[in-house]
């Protein structure tokens, strides 16, 4: 079964490098470059697995990992944070709100796609 991807970055040429490195893995990928869009967005496409950057303007990836995680009809959705934010701390951090995989920018496809398939066992 193909898996769907919601890949959430507001920098648009690494939202096109993360979204083509996944496809060409053989997944099927939604962009958005605006974190503030993913819940409706998450709710009417139901997506197998969100990788999100964790620095964005109008909502942190955290933040969006705790709501999305807060909420019973999105709880179980795995996350996997795909960010420029390497420290172990920040990793450490990002597990306790709910990551489960964890990729530093700038990344290899082969890094990308093994933190998603993974995500999704």
């Amino acid at each position: 079964m193909v898996k769907r991807i919601l890949v959430i970055d507001d920098v648009k040429s690494e939202l096109d490098l993360l979204s083509h490195y996944l496809e060409q893995a053989g997944y099927v990928v939604t962009g958005i470059e605006n974190g503030l869009e993913v819940f409706d967005k998450v709710k009417a496409d139901r997506p197998d697995v969100i990788v999100t950057d964790l620095v964005m303007p109008d909502i942190t990836g955290l933040e969006l990992c705790r709501k999305l995680k807060k909420d019973p009809d999105t709880a179980n959705i795995p996350i996997v944070a795909c960010t420029t934010k390497g420290r172990k701390m920040d990793q450490s951090w990002a597990r306790k709100q709910g990551v489960v995989g964890y990729v530093v920018k700038p990344c290899t496809a082969e890094e990308l796609v093994e933190a998603v398939r993974f995500a999704s066992m």
